[in-house]
Formats: C-alpha cells, sequence, structure tokens
C-alpha cells in the first residue's frame, strides 16, 4: 500500500517499542474514522518513505506524515490527539508550550522508553482486519 492520499495521516513508530506499540494500539482504538495508517520505523516501507529524514530525526523518533509535511516528537503526538478528534483534541492545546520544552519532555521520555517499558524482539504484527492499515514495501 502507498500513501497517495494526502488525507491519511501515516504514524511511524518504533516497531521494537512496547510504548510505542502500545501507542499504536490506543490510537487504532481511538481513531473512530480509521483515517491513520502505520508503518513501523524498521519496516521496509518506514525505510523507504523515511530514508532522507531519517538521516537528520534518528530512528527512535516517533513521526507523523500528513498532508505533505513531517512532525516529529511532541509536535506529531500532539497532532495525532487533535487529529483523534473527541476529547482527545484538547490535549492539542499544549502546542502553545514552546517546542524545546515539550521535546525535552518527549526526548526524556525516549530516552527512557526501553528501560521503563521493555522492548520487543520483533515489531507487532497486525490482525488480519488491521492490515490494510499497515504499510507494506
Amino acid at each position: 500500500m502507498n500513501v497517495q492520499d494526502p488525507e491519511r495521516p501515516v504514524l511511524f513508530f518504533d516497531g521494537e517499542c512496547n510504548l510505542c506499540n502500545s501507542t499504536v494500539q490506543f490510537v487504532i482504538r481511538h481513531d473512530r474514522k480509521k483515517q491513520f495508517l502505520f508503518a513501523p520505523l524498521q519496516s521496509e516501507a518506514g525505510k523507504h518513505m523515511l530514508k532522507e529524514l531519517l538521516a537528520s530525526v534518528g530512528e527512535d523518533t516517533f513521526l507523523l506524515f500528513y498532508r505533505g509535511k513531517y512532525y516529529v516528537r511532541s509536535g506529531a503526538a500532539l497532532r495525532v490527539c487533535k487529529l483523534l478528534g473527541s476529547l482527545w483534541s484538547l490535549l492539542y492545546a499544549a502546542i502553545i508550550i514552546p517546542r524545546f520544552i515539550r521535546d525535552a519532555v518527549y526526548d526524556f521520555i525516549s530516552r527512557n522508553r526501553y528501560k521503563w517499558f521493555g522492548k520487543s524482539a520483533e515489531c507487532m504484527l497486525p490482525t488480519p482486519e488491521l492490515k490494510e492499515r499497515f504499510l507494506t514495501a
């Protein structure tokens, strides 16, 4: 599957990170419009789509591609909340916090995520009904 439709947000995540996998499961549960597509950073689709970008931001970040733009770290997380709608969109108000502060908190959690939440030996395997929402090469 490719991402020719710029209206479909694509969430790139660390497929080996338990926190990241839990976040994806959260998004899937709360994505009433079924608008989000997903790709582990370690997948062929993730590597292909993000080849140039990953060199500058690193492979251990949370990325959102939406309407032709990439959002990273806390900006990506807040944009996901906004796109989920409902009460989750209220969290987007945190965008007024300066990015260097938001990203410092994000980076602290990111640096400790394996220690706190663990690491999987392999990427999450989507169920058959979710498979169409996960990008492949």
